[in-house]
């Protein structure tokens, strides 16, 4: 690959113009890090970091407005840009480190004038690379620029004393593999797999976040499979380490563990959104403990292990910090993403409890796992077909309630129209009703449903809960008609 060259066009005004009132200060003011490696690569940086020979408080003295962004001296100016990104640059002064007890942070940190000093205690050599602005020089000590040539990650210095230092850049050097495409050098392999060990005293959070970092990347499998070779995955999600060799029954090309793999790879190739790359990965981790051999099918099976699936990627996902929303969701994904696995046998008012199951808006993530999970099983592509009765059926559903919130009637109103006290028959009402509109959409019109729930609130709760029931089973025959009408309108038939 040809290595680009940094030009003056390639930096934002807002960061220029930090640099250039430290220089103005009598100061030096260089771009440094991840923004010059990725100048170099000619992709656009997400984070712009300045460095300086200026402490935090000579930092602070040039500029309208700033604060004290972290413990090592860190100052954050406000700009006057629009660019919500570029409302703050961090800049950081010249730092020493001292020695690492916990593998985690410096127990100490100083600051220097010498900007080699600076450079040579930053992780690996295509982050040790920096640019100055005004003066159009590169500094590269450590032949970063030779690595990011030859696409290849490397440490400054000895690897083992990086990793010491800090036991996060294992799992970073990964990261980077993936999101850039390169290659780990050798020593550097070794020593990560001599002190994975030390990934053990770093914090979920932090492991998350460079876990879900490498998830987000264009080459996720690449990652997993390094961080598998390497030993990580029992610090990350030990349960794909249970996939490695599980063999599956005659549908599938490919053990588990690869089929998992394949799959988040191909929600990466689409560019598909992060929760459904997370489902992707873990869809069916609950496999390896639902497995059972079929005497009847001479093959093996594996009930339930959505369910199984979904507890397993909860608790995971859990471990590892997760925001409740992200769990939520990827959870759902993996407890119901074999219900788009056979249409013939789908009716359109499971469609809409899968709907009210998933969430309105999770229903074409749910679509798009279904992708996923096809594509990693080994066939080249899914059924263009198939697809279609998914998106048919789905499309139809999503013009009718599916919700209790999408009923022409409330818990006030009911209340209104009864008399009726809040409580747990007002909810089995609702739910009831809920029912029969599923059953039949026209049903869903104020005037209807108000004579309805009259009725309703004067049966007793599990009378109540048994109509629900005969609801769901009536509706499964009456539908019939529906849906080939809707497979003629689609073209599936």
């Amino acid at each position: 690959m040809a290595l680009g060259s940094i030009t003056r066009t390639d930096i934002p005004e807002a960061v220029a113009a930090v640099a250039k009132t430290l220089e103005q200060g009598g100061y030096e003011a260089f771009l440094v890090g991840g923004c010059v490696r990725d100048l170099l690569l000619k992709r656009v940086p997400k984070d712009w970091d300045v460095t300086t020979n200026a402490l935090p408080d000579e930092i602070a003295a040039l500029f309208p407005e700033t604060f004290q962004n972290n413990v090592f001296g860190t100052v954050g100016v406000v700009t006057e840009t629009d660019d919500l990104s570029l409302k703050v640059v961090e800049v950081t002064p010249y730092r020493i480190e001292s020695e690492y007890s916990d593998a985690r942070r410096p127990d100490t940190v100083s600051f220097t004038k010498n900007l080699d000093e600076d450079l040579k205690r930053r992780d690996f050599t295509i982050n040790a690379i920096a640019y100055s602005i005004e003066n159009d020089v590169v500094v590269d000590h450590f032949e970063g620029e030779q690595d990011i040539l030859a696409r290849r990650i490397r440490t400054v210095g000895n690897a083992d004393e990086r990793f010491a230092e800090d036991a996060l850049r294992m799992m970073r050097a990964v990261r980077l593999a993936s999101e850039l495409n390169f290659v780990i050098e050798g020593e550097t392999l070794a020593a990560i797999a001599k002190n994975v060990a030390n990934l053990g005293r770093i914090s979920k959070e932090r492991i998350r976040d460079e876990f879900a970092k490498i998830i987000a990347s264009p080459q996720p499998m690449q990652g997993i499979i390094l961080m598998e070779k390497l030993g990580m995955l029992p610090y990350v999600a030990p349960d794909l380490l249970d996939a490695i060799g599980v063999e599956q029954n005659g549908a599938h090309a490919y053990h588990v563990y690869e089929h998992l793999l394949r799959s988040v790879q191909h929600a990466a190739d689409k560019n598909y959104p992060f929760e459904v790359r997370l489902a992707a990965l873990f869809h069916d981790i609950g496999k390896p403990a639902s497995r059972r051999w079929s005497k009847e099918k001479n093959d093996y099976t594996f009930h339930g292990h959505e369910v199984i699936g979904a507890r397993m990627t909860k608790k995971a996902l859990e471990a590892l910090r997760f925001p409740r929303e992200t769990i939520d969701t990827v959870v759902k994904l993996v407890r119901w993403h074999m219900f788009f696995s056979d249409p013939a046998q789908i009716s359109l008012s499971a469609v809409r409890r899968t709907i009210r199951n998933v969430g309105e808006g999770q229903i074409v993530n749910l679509l798009d796992l279904r992708i996923c999970d096809r594509i990693g099983t080994g066939r080249p592509k899914e059924q263009p077909f198939r697809f279609r009765q998914y998106k048919a059926m789905v499309d139809e559903a999503l013009r009718d309630p599916i919700s209790v919130k999408m009923l022409k009637i409330d818990g006030l109103r009911i209340m209104e129209i009864t008399g009726e006290k809040p409580g747990p028959k007002l909810g089995d009402t609702l739910h009831a009703l809920l029912e029969e509109v599923l059953e039949d959409p026209t049903k869903n019109t104020a005037e209807y449903l108000e004579t309805r729930a009259a009725e309703l609130m004067k049966l007793p709760v599990e009378e109540l809960k048994a109509l629900g029931q005969e609801g769901r089973e009536a509706q499964e025959e009456e539908e019939a008609g529906e849906l080939a009408a809707l497979k003629r309108k689609h073209k599936v038939v």
